[in-house]
This record gives C-alpha cells, sequence and structure tokens, in this order.
C-alpha cells in the first residue's frame, strides 16, 4: 500500500488542524518497516506496520475486524504524535485516509497521506 515513492502529509487533525507541523517533510514508508521523513536536511527515522486488529491487544477500535496502520515515532513531539494504531478509511495508489479515536479526550484524530 504505501511502500513504493514518497507521501506527504495533506492534512492532520488533533483536536485542531495541525497540517502545517509537517510542511517541507516527505515520508518513506520502507518495505522492513522502517519509516523515514525528510525535509532535505533531517532525517527523522520511525517504523510501520500493517495489522490485523485481533494480532494486536491494545487496538483502540471496538471492531475487532478492522486492520491497523501502525506509526511509531519516539520524537521530535510533532512526529511522537503521529504514533497510534490508525484506522484506514480508504485508500489508493496515491492516497490513504486514517482515523483514531482518542481515547483521552473522545475526539477523533485524522491523517491523510498523499503520493509525491
Amino acid at each position: 500500500m504505501a511502500a513504493s515513492g514518497s507521501w506527504t502529509i495533506t492534512y492532520y487533525f488533533d483536536d485542531k488542524d495541525e497540517t502545517d507541523h509537517f510542511n517541507g517533510y516527505t515520508f518513506t514508508f520502507n518495505t522492513d518497516g522502517t519509516l523515514v521523513a525528510s525535509n532535505g536536511t533531517t532525517d527523522i527515522n520511525g517504523t510501520w506496520s500493517i495489522s490485523d486488529s485481533d494480532d494486536d491487544g491494545d487496538d483502540d477500535s471496538p471492531d475487532d475486524s478492522d486492520v491497523d496502520f501502525n506509526i511509531a515515532f519516539s520524537a521530535p513531539a510533532d512526529f511522537a504524535d503521529l504514533t497510534d494504531d490508525w484506522d484506514i478509511v480508504k485508500y489508493s495508489a496515491v492516497r490513504i485516509e486514517l482515523i483514531d479515536e482518542s481515547g483521552g479526550n473522545g475526539g477523533t484524530d485524522k491523517l491523510v497521506f498523499e503520493k509525491n
């Protein structure tokens, strides 16, 4: 799904629109599970995976049949905010739409990647 080419975040909502925190960064989802966000001078390393919720006991979704798009960054804070087991809403070869039901405030976070 994501492991070809580079992607940008075109929308990120976590209580408010925070898309601008990722301006200038491209995201590369490598087949070995590594994730690299780069702005040309700085690389931020993380991991990604896709898992069936039956394999992941900490899934926030009440639906046991969903598939999770897992993203993990340890730092900096803006990127660490992306760390979650996102639910896939819709995907194509050029766009991935994700949501996460926030446990803390009951809101729904939204994340959209588009292929460059």
